[in-house]
């Protein structure tokens, strides 16, 4: 018998962030017009800034550097 539910996505690592109530309510006027939640939100967000300074997507060369220096 198929699973139910949603298909397996990316491993994601549960992290705390504690963030003030005035980002929260844009953050959740944002994700909201978005129709996104504040999770997905904030990871949209973040993404956007990773591809403004071009640290995304994460180049092949520099994980393998950081797993060189462990």
């Amino acid at each position: 018998m198929p699973k139910r539910g949603r298909p397996k996505g990316p491993d994601k690592e549960p992290i705390l962030l504690r963030l003030g109530s005035p980002l929260l309510d844009i953050l959740d006027r944002l994700a909201a017009a978005e129709f996104r939640s504040r999770q997905g939100q904030i990871e949209k967000l973040l993404h956007e800034a990773l591809l403004r300074r071009g640290a995304w997507p994460p180049k092949a060369d520099a994980r393998e550097d950081s797993s060189d220096s462990d």
